[in-house]
């Protein structure tokens, strides 16, 4: 299957140093990929570079076009964001914040169509926000806010869903609701693509990306037994990883 997404990357620095050595990403259609590793891989800088929002030396294409001849709303309406901390917005109602996920597919300083209002209740129900829809972003709690962020990417409906951190102040059942989103995106033939810190639910997605020092160390299946020693390796062998009820599961050794 043809990558969604690719990048070939020759290096990326920031304020003068090496965060991302040369390394090489495809992400394909109806996969979710989980990227981990330990604090300081270059996990976050990785995404942040898939979605365009870093300049490097290397090439990035989307749809197998070059990134360069996309036009940035055309980009956007294939390729949605999800970031760390967002802190945009904060005065919009929940609802206004979603519909933002929604301008990519609407005309200069056009009103919100059907459709969209649809699109925003459909991504808001689905992550159980939309009975706070009225209330200021800046009133949510941390959970609530992150939920509410991450129907506005869902809100439109792309090809790609890159999301970093996406489970930042969410409950254990509310992770649960995430794992079960990432998956229905993956079987509709989304590419789906997740900075985690939690390795659990890392362990459920279809490919693991293992990162460490600013490289790509492994990439391959959660049940690959190169994999966990791979996960093994960048946590310095303290970690038992363990089968269970059809799983893998993470323990702290």
């Amino acid at each position: 299957m043809s990558a969604m997404l690719s990048l070939r990357l020759c290096g990326l620095k920031l304020g003068g140093k090496t965060i991302l050595q040369p390394l090489q990403l495809d992400v394909r259609p109806a996969c979710w990929t989980a990227v981990v590793g330990p604090n300081g891989a270059g996990k976050s800088t990785l995404l942040s570079a898939l979605a365009g929002l870093l300049p490097f030396d290397g090439e990035l294409s989307l749809q197998g076009r070059g990134w360069a001849t996309w036009h940035s709303r055309e980009r956007a309406r294939v390729l949605a964001w999800l970031g760390q901390n967002e802190t945009s917005a904060d005065d919009l109602s929940a609802e206004d914040v979603v519909m933002l996920g929604r301008l990519p597919h609407q005309a200069w300083l056009a009103p919100a169509s059907a459709q969209d209002h649809a699109e925003v209740e459909r991504a808001m129900r689905q992550t159980q926000s939309w009975d706070w829809r009225a209330r200021a972003l800046s009133s949510l709690s941390g959970g609530e806010r992150q939920r509410v962020l991450l129907a506005r990417a869902l809100a439109v409906r792309a090809s790609v869903l890159l999301m970093d951190e996406p489970l930042a102040h969410l409950d254990p059942p509310h992770q649960s609701d995430w794992v079960q989103i990432a998956r229905e995106l993956a079987g509709a033939g989304v590419a789906v693509v997740s900075v985690l810190h939690e390795l659990n639910i890392a362990l459920q997605a279809d490919v693991l990306v293992v990162m460490d020092g600013g490289h790509i160390v492994h990439q391959g299946a959660p049940h690959e037994p190169s994999t966990h020693a791979a996960l093994q390796q960048v946590f310095q062998n303290r970690l038992l990883i363990l089968p269970l009820q059809g799983r893998w599961l993470a323990l702290n050794a």
